[in-house]
């Protein structure tokens, strides 16, 4: 079955060109467009996709607080945002509202379309770099003094530091070679971090960490 997908952007030409990418993926299909956030809720509500692609910057209701209500309403539906990094502050709040992936615009169509399937398998989307400037982001909206590391209750030295390598923006690769451990290990450890934190997925897992003072100023 195909991956049934609502696009909402308020550029048409945006939403154009998405729908003309997801027509010739076999495996995903668009179910309908958005070009505000309430538009998005509706859908969401209505259809009840496996993914909604979202903007961050629209008139009326943004891509925050759709996302925040499309997470809260319907848990079968995920959300990848897709916007421009470099102009939107708000990526952290989008992020903490529920959104389970996040990519920029100028990214290769390749591994958008590739991210998509991602969220849509239940798995959590952010790449690496974009991952490192998003704490670069964190940083620079915090003051600017090393944030205390405050205790974690619950996990091992070991899933600390396989924390903190996530809230680096490090792949579950990168992770496993900067330990010493397999890549099998790697998984497990953060399959546990994710159950034993209450996070939902990897972006949370990157959040989680700045807030615990593991990465940001200092770090």
């Amino acid at each position: 079955m195909s991956v049934r997908v609502v696009l909402v952007d308020d550029q048409p030409l945006v939403r154009s060109g998405l729908r003309v990418l997801v027509a010739d993926t076999p495996d995903l299909s668009v179910v309908g467009e958005a070009g505000t956030g309430a538009e998005a809720v509706q859908l969401a509500r209505e259809i009840r996709p496996d993914v909604v692609v979202m903007d961050i910057r629209m008139p009326g209701m943004d891509g925050i607080e759709a996302t925040r209500r499309i997470v809260a309403g319907n848990g079968a539906t995920r959300v990848l945002v897709l916007t421009t990094f470099d102009e939107d502050e708000h990526v952290y709040g989008a992020l903490r509202a529920g959104a389970s992936g996040f990519l920029v615009k100028d990214m290769a169509v390749d591994d958008i379309l590739g991210a998509i399937r991602v969220v849509a398998a239940g798995d959590a989307l952010i790449a690496p770099s974009v991952t490192r400037r998003l704490i670069a982001g964190f940083v620079e909206a915090a003051p600017a003094v090393a944030r205390p590391v405050r205790p974690v209750a619950g996990i091992t030295e070991r899933e600390r530091e396989v924390l903190t390598l996530v809230g680096q923006g490090r792949s579950n690769g990168e992770i496993a070679e900067e330990l010493f451990i397999t890549m099998a290990t790697t998984k497990s450890h953060v399959a546990r971090l994710l159950a034993k934190l209450g996070a939902r997925d990897r972006v949370q897992l990157v959040i989680i960490a700045y807030e615990l003072g593991l990465v940001g100023p200092g770090r």
